[in-house]
């Protein structure tokens, strides 16, 4: 038998053909995503800025919920205390301690660049080309950052939002991604958002003292960390500090792509197995046994699949460097992260696949090898259309499952509505594809009948196919259905999620005008813009995020609450009791389900901590409603930019019955970078939180189209292969090619239309209701567009494999297809 399969490879090209694309895209995509895995739990970046420094001593960078699980990343820099260097210093085996501090500074507006002390170029491979070290007034420049300057000449600089002016003392040059700038070490702490605090202190242990020793000998106060090796990347890059979103998307992915792969090959090989019932019959007739037939059916494509394995794990680097690119350069993760993928991605890839192919090959084997030989070759000729009762429960159990996440996602919060509806596309194609022919027969009703039948001879031929052959034509529905549902399910869920979350922010705010400053506003902006003729009121605006611990508010643990940080009347929200006019010093407002949860009222002192990890008391002075889902804390934009990055706020909010006078009469010239619009670039960039989700829905649509491009070319072109004899009759009986490929179309027509319709369906049981728990109605929000391109993808994938198939299917002459 073993022998039997290896000869039978070369005349079943077209079907193992589909079933060695399949298992080579889903093997290398499933070693991508063990790849995100592992870089993810790993977390390796290389330091630059820091890489002389053995030791970087900062301050903790994730957020660890004291009665929760999880982490996230802090969404500010987490600054530690400047005397803390001085401690470290006397501590036995420390030969030197550098300390190093953020300042905001670019060379021109947009430029995402840090300043820093002179002595801090001691921490990173930077060395004076030439000039000398920067005195008070005075910088030295990043060589790829001096232009046509001159050592001595005077450069201007941008220094926390506000046009400066510094003699270029000297220039320097260092193996970093992002240039530096450089002052005078005690104007750079004088500059700093955050006077008294350090980003980072480099340690430098004594000749012959262990770096790893002596970093967990370090006396360390609570919330500063030591880190060694790679980890002190961390120190500085932000974002390098949770693997939550890489293992979340890693997980969903490659979990996405075991499910689609496991339809799509046990789609490809049971048409495989179906189309050679007659060969098997015959074996079974020449006296070979169950057993038998079901090695050899499963030794071949076994053989072929584990040849497609080899070659999938080959790509699953390139996959996931590919993969993990996108992912860098669209912000998701920090670019200067090390993609990591070693052994483990690869031996998990292997075995899932493997355990995906033997079991659906086993069960389509298994089928085949228990048929008796007269009912196998009667079933040759006129294959059977009918649902076993199994197949029927577990396509019911799947339905109503679908139907029941659709519904139980109308009433969840919107940050858990796409958690819990999101699988319904998957639920929903499972459906599909169990009742595939059933479907088929249903879809067949008596007025698409005679509507296909009234077309003429082709269209009355059509409708016996469909009929007849069910469940060939289940194997092409399937992975249309699969894939319309992941992407029009995915991308519209995503879209939808997205513009509430803008419209629940913009919503809130009034905003007719609205100065925005790269790299934030200084002081004076928001002065020169209450004194502009037509504003009636203008407000910093400051964003960052934040927990609730004193009392802790268990709705909020690895997932921050919103910061708003205001300083005049700009909020919208129905203030239920108090005054927004008291949120000035150290105050707070709440929204009341929030305060009534935490048994709170205004007068009540709670304890938040920051972004940049400091915990601050504040009296609640208001409670204040927001909409529902999308709540934010309020507090004074002035104790909120004290804890942000940058010290600034990022934008001013305008309020005024003339927008556009106020816009022209604005006179910004002193503050470059500083720009103003409409109310309608409140929203630009803003960070929804759903940066990852969004990833994770595009790469799963990506999956889609992929998979549908090769599973349907594949299974269309073995089912119309299979089927020369059929057309050889037909044409020795007067029909015409042309009208043989007119049946075509019809026939894939129907079956492509139908698994559009499935596929929305399907995706409306995700998409609808996500609709309704983030924005109160079941109207989605996204490009038209997309799903008209959608339907030209799948018309383009189907009619050209159509007619290119059907062309080499009807090549020859009929009576040698006869014989």
């Amino acid at each position: 038998m073993i022998r039997l399969a290896l000869s039978s490879l070369r005349f079943r090209t077209a079907a193992f053909l589909a079933i060695f694309v399949a298992v080579l895209l889903g093997s290398s995509l499933m070693a991508a995503a063990g790849g995100l895995l592992e870089t993810g739990l790993r977390l390796n970046a290389a330091p630059q800025r820091l890489a002389d420094a053995p030791i970087v001593v900062t301050g903790r960078p994730a957020y660890h919920p004291p009665n929760g699980s999880g982490s996230v990343a802090y969404p500010e820099r987490h600054a530690i205390d400047v005397a803390l260097a001085d401690r470290l210093a006397s501590t036995p085996g420390v030969a030197k301690v550098v300390p190093d501090v953020f300042v905001p500074a670019a060379v021109a507006p947009g430029d995402e660049l840090n300043g820093h002390g002179w002595a801090s170029a001691a921490l990173a491979p930077y060395k004076l080309v030439s000039g000398r070290a920067p005195a008070v007034g005075e910088v030295v420049l990043d060589r790829r950052l001096v232009g046509s300057a001159r050592v001595g000449s005077t450069v201007g600089l941008i220094v926390k939002g506000e046009p400066r002016d510094f003699v270029l003392a000297g220039v320097a040059e260092g193996a970093v991604d992002v240039p530096a700038i450089f002052f005078d070490d005690r104007e750079a702490r004088e500059l700093s958002p955050r006077p008294g605090l350090v980003d980072a202190i480099g340690v430098f242990p004594a000749a012959g003292v262990p770096v790893k020793g002596l970093a967990e000998q370090l006396d360390l106060p609570t919330g500063a960390v030591a880190l060694t090796g790679d980890d002190r990347g961390a120190a500085e890059f932000a974002g390098i500090a949770t693997s939550l979103p890489l293992i979340i998307l890693s997980g969903v992915f490659g979990g996405m792509v075991g499910v689609v792969m496991a339809l799509v090959v046990s789609a490809t090989i049971g048409l495989s197995v179906r189309q050679r019932r007659r060969e098997l019959a015959l074996l079974r007739a020449s006296g070979a046994t169950p057993e038998q037939v079901r090695k050899m059916v499963v030794a071949e494509t076994m053989l072929v699949s584990s040849l497609a394995l080899v070659l999938g794990l080959l790509l699953g680097r390139t996959a996931g460097e590919w993969i993990f690119g996108m992912l860098t350069g669209g912000g998701i993760v920090p670019a200067a992260l090390r993609f990591d993928q070693g052994v483990l991605p690869f031996v998990g890839s292997a075995l899932l696949t493997l355990v995906i192919l033997r079991v659906t090959v086993g069960i389509a084997a298994g089928r085949a090898a228990r048929i008796r030989p007269i009912q196998a070759l009667a079933e040759a000729a006129v294959p059977p259309v009918a649902v076993g009762r199994v197949r029927l429960i577990i396509g019911a159990v799947f339905a109503v499952g679908t139907v029941g996440i659709g519904v139980s996602t109308i009433f969840m919060s919107p940050a858990n509505a796409a958690a819990i509806g999101g699988p319904a596309v998957l639920t929903g194609s499972i459906a599909v594809a169990v009742l595939g022919p059933l479907v088929i027969r249903r879809a067949l009703t008596p007025r698409v009948t005679e509507f296909l039948s009234s077309r003429g001879p082709t269209g009355a031929l059509a409708v016996i196919n469909l009929r007849v052959r069910a469940v060939q034509f289940a194997a092409i529905l399937v992975p249309i259905v699969l894939a319309s549902a992941i992407a029009l399910g995915n991308i519209y869920s995503q879209t939808t999620q997205q513009k509430a979350a803008v419209e629940a922010y913009t919503d809130n705010l009034y905003a007719d005008v609205v100065v925005t400053g790269a790299g934030g506003l200084p002081g004076g902006v928001v002065e020169a813009v209450r004194r502009t003729e037509g504003v009636s009121a203008a407000s910093e605006l400051v964003r960052s995020k934040g927990w609730i611990e004193e009392p802790y508010d268990s709705s909020h643990t690895s997932d921050p609450w919103p910061l708003l940080g205001v300083n005049g009347p700009v909020y919208k929200g129905k203030v239920k009791a108090g005054s927004l006019d008291d949120l000035t010093g150290e105050t707070v407002a709440l929204p009341p389900g929030v305060a009534r949860r935490l048994e709170v009222g205004v007068g009540s002192t709670i304890g938040v901590r920051l972004g940049d990890d400091a915990l601050v008391k504040v009296r609640v002075v208001a409670l204040a409603e927001g909409t529902s889902g999308y709540e934010s804390l309020l507090l004074p934009s002035a104790l909120l930019a004290a804890h942000t990055s940058t010290g600034l706020p990022s934008q001013v909010l305008v309020r005024t019955s003339s927008p556009t006078a106020v816009i022209a009469a604005l006179d910004l010239g002193k503050w470059p970078g500083a720009t103003v619009g409409s109310r309608d670039v409140l929203g630009t960039d803003l960070d929804t939180g759903l940066g990852v989700d969004a990833w994770i829905a595009y790469l799963l649509a990506g999956i889609a189209i992929a998979y549908t491009a090769i599973a349907s070319i594949n299974t269309i072109a073995v089912a119309v292969l299979d089927r020369r004899r059929e057309f050889g009759l037909q044409r020795l009986t007067g029909s015409t090619r042309r009208q043989v490929l007119r049946m075509l179309y019809v026939e894939h027509l129907v079956i492509a239309a139908l698994g559009l319709a499935l596929g929305l369906v399907a995706a409306a049981f995700t998409v609808l209701p996500i609709a309704v728990a983030t924005r109160g109605w079941p109207i989605p929000s996204g490009p038209w567009w997309i799903a008209v391109a959608w339907v030209g993808v799948v018309l383009l994938l189907v009619l050209p494999t159509t007619a290119i198939t059907s062309r080499l299917a009807m090549k020859g002459k009929p009576i040698d297809a006869v014989v």
